[in-house]
């Protein structure tokens, strides 16, 4: 049965607030590239020293890996899941429409735009008031621990910058926005693909982060191309509700994801290169975007340029002295 599309404002403050009443569900694959891609992904994207770069990209502990620990693993919009569609010239009875997709993705790009607010916010404390670095708040001898607490300002904007772009790097592996579909008729198990090689237009988190939530879910709905899909996955949907089963849908696992080089839609053309440059293109946008803004909304005495430079620096206290 179809279920009704919610509106889209909401969405994402419901999603963050039930992680931390969700219980550990049943084990299953995989539901995003592995870490090690997204570590391959990420370390190429950034041109960060070495401890800060290992501290967000880390296939076990990096933040970019953060989203994929219970009970973030369970939520669809963490990953780009669910926003699964096929028009009816491709399946007539398609069980899900193109506006269900739609608010699905909706709410993946609504989590990247809560987590850049965040960010901005948490990077106030990596300098003082006259924009001299606080060692404190940028030391990072002791591991970040992603678990949304306070602690340091750098961690704290790392977590928030890691679990923004995990869904992004995801939704170039998950979805079919930049593969090629296999020859033949396209259908459940073999969807279109859209073979695009330019970032996502929808993926413009800094001007979303200051929008209103309704105006940028808006352009979002108004720029998804109409086979446009990402893969069906058994875990929490935007609705807050656990699919039964991906019968008769673009299924994740079986039909779209490439998060491996041996994922059945990997092994088309060149769909797991094409996947990992377009994250890959993505995390440089939203890196630049973020330094952007740190220094649009820290003009003054050029604190945000000293924030960007302590997020980039290991030692930022003394590459970064104040003028």
């Amino acid at each position: 049965m179809k279920r009704p599309s919610p509106a889209p404002v909401g969405l994402l403050a419901a999603a963050l607030t039930a992680l931390t009443a969700l219980v550990a569900l049943p084990g299953g694959p995989a539901a995003a590239f592995t870490g090690d891609n997204h570590e391959d992904i990420t370390r190429r994207a950034l041109p960060w020293q070495p401890a800060t770069l290992t501290a967000m990209a880390d296939a076990r502990d990096g933040a970019v890996n953060a989203d994929d620990k219970r009970p973030y693993f369970d939520l669809g919009p963490l990953h780009c899941d669910n926003a699964d569609y096929l028009a009816p010239r491709h399946a007539p009875d398609y069980p899900r429409t193109r506006d269900e997709a739609t608010t699905e993705l909706v709410a993946c790009v609504g989590t990247s735009v809560a987590r850049f607010r965040k960010a901005v916010r948490a990077a106030d404390g990596l300098v003082d008031a006259d924009g001299r670095v606080r060692a404190d708040q940028t030391d990072l001898s002791a591991p970040c621990t992603w678990d949304e607490r306070r602690g340091p300002a750098k961690c704290a904007v790392l977590e928030q910058l890691g679990r923004g772009w995990h869904p992004l790097e995801d939704f170039y592996s998950h979805s079919n926005w930049a593969d090629r579909a296999a020859p033949g008729a396209p259908g459940v198990s073999n969807p279109p693909g859209l073979d695009r090689s330019e970032v996502a237009p929808f993926f413009d988190i800094r001007r979303y982060s200051g929008m209103k939530d309704a105006d940028w879910t808006r352009e979002v709905r108004a720029l998804v191309p109409e086979d446009l899909a990402t893969g069906c996955y058994p875990d929490f949907d935007s609705t807050g509700a656990k699919p039964a089963g991906c019968e008769g849908r673009v299924a994740h696992n079986r039909d779209l994801n490439k998060d491996t080089p041996a994922s059945a839609r990997a092994k088309t053309d060149d769909n797991f290169r094409r996947a990992t440059a377009g994250a890959t293109a993505e995390i440089v946008r939203q890196w630049k975007s973020f330094e952007d803004e740190l220094r649009s909304a820290y003009p003054e005495g050029g604190r945000g340029a000293q924030m960007v430079c302590a997020l980039v620096h290991d030692d930022p206290v003394t590459a970064c002295p104040s003028g």
